[in-house]
């Protein structure tokens, strides 16, 4: 498929995957455009391309096996080359609201211990301020949910516990829950973030405020390079 017949997923992959030199630690991200990136790489290593990776998800994880990545622990890999990871939001500032997937608090992790932090995205995940399009997911600890529901509804939110497809309380690959709060949009995200995180029982949050250094956008007739300068 050449570039200019490639959907915008397809072309944020490849720009991402020129990116990977032979020897690199790589994390790995969750969601579509991580996928389209980890089924990308999974190419380039049957063509005998030697990385490894770092997965922040039980899903990626399974799908970069099936791929033939080599996958490795934290415990052996003290950091990474790059983390490629796609968001749910992308502000001018290229703050990020991620966890739609529910993986955010490994996200966190993995692109914390990257030298790069690369994201993956569409037009329409751009946005003027965090919010715009998405609700802010908190992973809490399930005994805390209730209380942590009530603080972010006094915060001037509209918490909804997720549910999985069965209609069971949704858990995370760590075991703990998430709720989803919809705020008008954030004019101080940093602010609202560090409330959250105050709350006793929340583990994590997905705002990502300060932490990408390039973000790729797949538009239908080519890429728009965003970078932190």
């Amino acid at each position: 498929m050449s570039q200019a017949s490639m959907p915008g997923m397809e072309r944020v992959a490849q720009a991402a995957l020129e990116l990977v030199t032979d020897g690199m630690a790589l994390g790995l991200g969750t969601g579509r455009a991580a996928e389209a990136f980890i089924r990308g790489l999974g190419e380039r290593v049957r063509g005998g391309l030697r990385v490894s990776g770092v997965a922040t998800s039980l899903r990626s994880e399974e799908l970069a096996r099936t791929m033939g990545i080599e996958l490795v622990s934290l415990e052996d890999t003290p950091s990474l080359d790059i983390a490629f990871d796609g968001a749910d939001e992308v502000t001018p500032a290229l703050d990020l609201m991620k966890g739609l997937g529910g993986a955010l608090l490994r996200e966190r992790v993995v692109a914390s211990l990257a030298r790069r932090f690369v994201v993956l995205v569409t037009p329409e995940k751009r946005v003027p301020a965090l919010c715009t399009r998405a609700p802010v997911p908190i992973e809490i600890v399930p005994f805390a949910v209730a209380p942590v529901r009530r603080s972010l509804a006094a915060l001037g939110a509209d918490p909804v516990v997720r549910l999985a497809s069965d209609g069971a309380p949704y858990r995370t690959d760590n075991g703990n829950a998430i709720v989803d709060a919809r705020f008008a949009p954030l004019a101080d995200a940093a602010t609202t973030d560090r409330a959250i995180r105050a709350l006793p029982g929340v583990v994590d949050t997905g705002m990502f405020l300060g932490m990408a250094q390039l973000v790729w956008v797949g538009e239908d007739d080519g890429l728009v390079r965003l970078e932190r300068v």
